[in-house]
């Protein structure tokens, strides 16, 4: 596998924002919404930031954000706008073990998130990588179409942390 860089970029970036309608179109087909109205770009808060994956020649691979779960204060992160361009192995994952490690980095204990039911694949990658259900929050409480997700984050998660970049 080929090295994976990440990168905290602005979300309103050009690069974030090609892959972030990526994500869009394949949510739309997949079940009929593109989650648009879930993320915000404009809402940049200093316990959570945008991530952008690309190969070494700087061809992009995927992204991932991260934000409190509810108050600026929260012990509980909230991953969103996760997503590995198609043939993008193994970026996934070392977008979500960065996620993970930057969480640690900005006091989380948890992180949570939220996917369809029918998208069967990530509700799987999530389950691979210790993501249980949890109880749901805002508006996905009552939302059948909803599977909210979350992962206590350990000791283990948090020791690549002295191994990053500050970002």
């Amino acid at each position: 596998m080929a090295a994976i860089v990440i990168l905290a970029v602005d979300a309103a970036s050009a690069g974030a924002q090609l892959l972030l309608d990526e994500l869009s179109d394949v949510l739309l087909r997949l079940n009929g919404d593109s989650g648009r109205s879930s993320f915000n770009v404009e809402a940049a808060t200093p316990r959570g930031g945008f991530y952008l994956a690309s190969d070494v020649a700087g061809n992009l691979l995927g992204c991932a954000a991260l934000r409190p779960l509810g108050e600026p204060d929260s012990p509980t992160a909230e991953l969103k706008r996760m997503y590995a361009r198609p043939g993008a192995a193994g970026v996934g994952a070392a977008l979500l073990a960065h996620v993970e490690a930057q969480a640690c980095r900005h006091g989380y204990q948890a992180v949570h998130l939220s996917t369809r039911v029918a998208n069967s694949r990530a509700v799987t990658f999530y389950a691979k990588h210790g993501y249980a259900p949890v109880i749901a929050w805002g508006k996905y409480v009552g939302a059948a179409q909803s599977i909210c997700l979350g992962k206590q984050l350990s000791v283990a998660t948090s020791i690549n942390v002295a191994d990053l970049p500050d970002l």
